[in-house]
């Protein structure tokens, strides 16, 4: 099963699984989303849209009316396509840990979501998430994804490690190959057994090579659609690893497993 780790709500959802089957991809792992740069049609558009993405990566919570529209821009995605979805909601970081909490039990694990995703905790911030890892612990091995490109910092990267040790019983995935930082991002995530790295938006072919020989068991291929390019993607893994059983875990069997999926 070839599954993309890291994709996002498109406008539309039918516009987004035609790119899956051009990359041969059977399922996503996908998240709400509040910008949508797949709808610009010129520059000026594009600016509005990164400027919302740029908010929520900075730690701006948005209006309330904006995350109920991507939460309902999500359930209908997965109601629409629920063989090639597999659905991960994100959670507020800036309430208390009792309300993250109930959150997680009623919102992700009551109503059936498969992880929690993707977290964007501000630059410098990333202890926000903590609360959210103490709730996926209590549930079990619910996996929960981090935003790992800028803004995050060095120092969140290594926050995010250090989480992780605490709560080993909960697969923490950093996204993006933690961007600028990546080789730091490698080295902490090879020396903390519960963390994964996905591969999306790389932009330096030999970053997937070493990330991939480093942490054969522990590397999800991942495009982070629409930002990137299911097809790309593929073939960034494919390029760098040879037909058998490591190429095989990067693509899809590690993350199945980890989500219990047949």
């Amino acid at each position: 099963m070839i599954i993309d780790a890291h994709s996002h709500v498109h406008d539309s959802a039918e516009a987004h699984v035609r790119l899956l089957d051009e990359a041969g991809v059977d399922r996503a792992v996908l998240f709400a989303t509040r910008p949508h740069p797949e709808r610009a049609t010129d520059l000026a558009g594009l600016r509005r849209e990164m400027a919302v993405l740029e908010e929520a990566l900075a730690g701006g919570c948005g209006t309330a009316e904006g995350y109920r529209t991507a939460w309902r821009e999500l359930d209908a995605a997965l109601a629409a396509h629920p063989e090639r979805y597999i659905g991960f909601l994100s959670v507020p970081l800036d309430e208390g840990p009792e309300r993250i909490a109930e959150t997680v039990e009623r919102e992700v694990v009551g109503r059936g979501f498969h992880g929690i995703g993707e977290l964007t905790p501000p630059p410098g911030r990333a202890a926000l998430i903590e609360p959210v890892l103490r709730a996926a612990s209590d549930h079990g091995r619910l996996p929960v994804v981090v935003h790992g490109s800028a803004p995050t910092t060095a120092d969140d990267l290594t926050t995010l490690s250090t989480l992780g040790r605490r709560y080993p019983r909960v697969p923490l995935v950093v996204s993006q190959l933690g961007g600028q930082h990546w080789m730091q991002a490698v080295e902490l995530v090879r020396d903390t057994p519960n963390m994964y790295l996905e591969l999306s938006t790389a932009g330096i072919v030999f970053a997937v090579r070493l990330a991939i020989r480093e942490l054969p068991g522990r590397t999800l291929f991942g495009s982070d659609a629409p930002y990137g390019d299911p097809v790309l993607a593929r073939a960034m893994v494919e390029r760098v690893t040879a037909p058998g059983g490591v190429r095989d875990a990067v693509l899809g069997a590690t993350l199945a497993e980890l989500l219990g999926l047949g």
